[in-house]
């Protein structure tokens, strides 16, 4: 049997997005010199230890994330609609599961946009190392939530 069809419009939005991102981090590194990693950026906008939180910094932060949240709006300007979103999880284990992030991105010095996006770009060993527990970390999460709930 042969696979369904797909065309290349079916790999678009996909294709379209990894390239705003990378267009992104890419703009922040040559403009100004920074690294594209959001943990680090909101660090600084909300002030905490270890925040891209300089004086001069504190807006840049807070436009760069602005775009972020704007982005979700203009693809339904785009589009037309928003896209199916379905959530099976409970609102209290995605607190839980938002929280362990958030602690794990300060632990790593880094999230997937610093290390995966970033990092990996300039061959950074650190980056790779995270990458790899970030991924670990994602293989063993699914497969124990498969062993276990069915």
């Amino acid at each position: 049997m042969s696979a369904p069809a797909t065309g290349l419009l079916d790999y678009l939005p996909a294709l379209l997005g990894g390239a705003m991102i990378g267009l992104s981090a890419t703009l922040l590194l040559l403009l100004s010199g920074r690294i594209a990693g959001i943990s680090g950026i909101l660090a600084g906008v909300l002030r905490l230890p270890g925040g891209g939180g300089r004086a001069g910094r504190w807006l840049g932060n807070a436009l760069f994330l602005l775009g972020l949240l704007l982005g979700p709006w203009l693809y339904r300007l785009a589009a037309g609609d928003w896209p199916t979103v379905r959530i099976e999880a409970s609102a209290g284990l995605l607190v839980v599961a938002g929280l362990l992030v958030g602690f794990g991105t300060r632990l790593g010095s880094g999230c997937t946009s610093g290390h995966g996006v970033c990092g990996l770009a300039r061959l950074s060993p650190r980056s790779l190392a995270a990458v790899g527990l970030f991924l670990g970390a994602a293989v063993a999460t699914v497969f124990l939530q498969r062993l276990v709930g069915g």
